[in-house]
């Protein structure tokens, strides 16, 4: 009862300074009295886990053969738990369980399709634009097999985006489904390097060859390419800041091995867990997190297929499912507090992340307050630091509910920084001028003078990917003049 006392106490404490004064007892508080305390699995301390990794490059090396075909075989021998090594549901209540060896069968097959279907040779690159269905999961294991090239793209690129990462990549092969074809299409005859197009659908359509029809085709006997460690795996295209994107390309070590460290100390991940991570298919966030580095580590990827981002969808399949480590944005996590979350008990949830932008303290604050969790925060390239930065400081103040940070177009400074805020309900009324003065002055005083926000424009709301990820480069496209999305600004 006193633990309990302290914590409540602690915790109102903790609301007040944030201006949420607001006392919740019930179910909300029945949930935090149960207590998660989470301890790492993995290591026990930083200086621990500082002295004990090292990790080694050797001159060959395939994540299908060396990662995914080893869990195959310890999976045959019992050696591993029995959870699946793909979990899939969708809204529709369909679902699909791969095991390792399940996953290495359609795999095998898909790397045939590839390889004897489409003539596919080590190094050619494959476009893939798919929705989080199986499917996806499998070209990019088919790629590894092969030692093709993967080059993913979100769903929500535009013809003239597809365009430029076609003619840029001298892509061979596309990939993708019946809803985004006939934009492929379009396109097709400007990128004279395609040889092959790859449709998922139950229907024909010409000039495609049906993925699934492919697979039921060939056999399932398939020896993963022996690739250098240093070897081409996969090819990332900026979001086109100031000018066109750019490829980044990454080796078969530097994500096979080199997310170990994502997989073993950030998500902390055993072959125990089941791991569901929010991010669209078209980020290199999924890569990271919903192929590497959980499977390095031998866990369960659970997925779960929501047209688009809903709250009450996401709390139910954490309280339905045996999720035990959860990361989405911290733009998700701001709507998830913001629902009734005392309707729902999250037994097996014990570890939350969140990365690609910055979280506010009183979200992490509101999650724990009603789940018990702590939200581990992470970062992932060099040049997102000053961003977050200056987000993390206009989100601190208690008149911003949400921002985002892109470049605007400046006739003396060629570029300058430009926040979008959206106001909490209590400073909506307050005079804009006055405001804007005061958000600039305080990014000020928390950061380096030169990064405050020359201009500010305020929203009623930012605009959003399916999984609640704030999509900066519509941002971007409304400040330098290009069309934006009807649907994100009507």
């Amino acid at each position: 009862m006193n633990v309990y006392v302290l914590r409540k106490s602690f915790f109102n404490h903790c609301l007040k300074i944030s201006k949420k004064n607001e006392v919740h007892e019930g179910g909300q508080w029945l949930q935090m009295c149960r207590s998660k305390t989470y301890a790492p699995k993995n290591f026990c301390d930083y200086e621990s886990m500082r002295r004990t990794y090292n990790i080694r490059v050797p001159q060959r090396f395939n994540f299908a053969k060396d990662v995914l075909e080893q869990w195959e075989t310890k999976e045959k021998n019992g050696q591993r738990s029995s959870l699946p090594a793909l979990w899939w549901v969708n809204d529709g209540g369909e679902e699909v369980r791969w095991s390792f060896e399940e996953l290495g069968f359609h795999s095998r097959r898909l790397a045939n399709v590839l390889h004897q279907e489409c003539s596919l040779e080590r190094g050619d690159r494959v476009f893939l634009i798919l929705p989080r269905v199986p499917e996806w999961w499998l070209v990019n294991v088919a790629c590894l097999r092969t030692g093709t090239v993967l080059i993913p793209g979100t769903s929500q690129l535009t013809a003239r985006d597809i365009c430029h990462r076609l003619q840029t990549s001298g892509a061979k092969c596309v990939i993708t489904d019946e809803t985004l074809a006939p934009l492929l299409d379009t396109v097709a005859s400007d990128c004279p390097s395609i040889s092959t197009k790859l449709l998922l659908s139950h229907r024909a359509m010409h000039g495609w060859g049906n993925l699934t029809e492919l697979m039921g085709k060939v056999s399932d006997d398939h020896v993963c390419m022996d690739t250098r460690s240093e070897e081409a795996m996969t090819i990332f295209f900026t979001s086109g800041t100031t000018g066109s994107p750019k490829m980044t390309q990454h080796s078969h070590c530097s994500y096979g091995l080199g997310l170990s460290v994502n997989g073993r100390y950030w998500l902390d991940l055993t072959e125990q867990d089941v791991f569901w991570n929010t991010s669209d298919t078209g980020w290199a966030k999924s890569a990271w997190s919903s192929v590497f580095a959980p499977w390095i580590q031998g866990a369960c990827v659970f997925v779960h297929h929501m047209p688009r981002f809903d709250t009450s969808t996401v709390l139910k399949t954490l309280s339905s499912y045996p999720i035990t480590t959860f990361c989405t944005a911290p733009t998700a996590y701001r709507m998830l507090v913001q629902d009734d979350i005392s309707r729902f008990t999250f037994r097996a949830l014990e570890h939350c992340l969140c990365a690609g932008e910055p979280i506010n303290p009183e979200v992490m604050w509101k999650w724990k307050e009603l789940t018990g969790l702590d939200i581990y925060e992470g970062y992932g390239q060099t040049e997102t630091v000053n961003k977050h930065l200056k987000e993390y400081a206009l989100i601190e103040h208690p008149a911003v509910a949400e921002s985002a940070v892109v470049s605007s177009p400046d006739p003396v400074r060629g570029e300058v920084v430009k926040a979008f805020v959206v106001l909490t309900a209590d400073y909506k009324s307050r005079d804009h001028k006055e405001l804007i003065q005061e958000l600039q002055t305080h990014v000020k005083t928390v950061t380096a003078p030169y990064k405050y926000p020359r201009k500010i424009e305020f929203v009623d709301h930012l605009p959003k990917t399916v999984s609640g990820k704030i999509r900066r480069v519509e941002l971007r496209k409304k400040e330098w003049g290009q069309q934006t999305s009807k649907q994100i600004w009507k």
